[in-house]
């Protein structure tokens, strides 16, 4: 295998995780649980940037429901951001020789 190849993509390599990284802090993913009453929005990263909570939700009875439904909307946000973030890494290593099973960042 050609050495200074592989290094030059190496150095593409890390170069466009950077640009990914940037990419994913600035995108956002939504999840939403109970018909769209809950709405949480993640960054690419994971890290929350916004709850939205249907009024009609503001019941004291209702306390555990709204509970259960912003875990809902979260970890549905959650599942975007980490499918956008292979889809990011896939394009990222794409033409790189790296072992089958190998995934990216370690």
């Amino acid at each position: 295998m050609d050495f200074l190849g592989m290094m030059k993509k190496a150095e593409e390599l890390q170069k466009n995780m950077q640009q990914m990284q940037e990419q994913l802090g600035q995108a956002t993913v939504d999840g939403s649980s109970g018909g769209g009453l809950v709405t949480v929005t993640l960054s690419g990263k994971g890290e929350m940037r916004g709850l939205k909570i249907d009024p009609s939700l503001f019941k004291e009875d209702d306390v555990e429901v709204l509970e259960d439904l912003i875990v809902t909307a979260h970890n549905e946000a959650k599942t975007k951001a980490e499918q956008m973030m292979q889809q990011k890494m896939a394009e990222a290593t794409a033409g790189l020789p790296l072992p089958p099973g190998m995934k990216l960042p370690f």
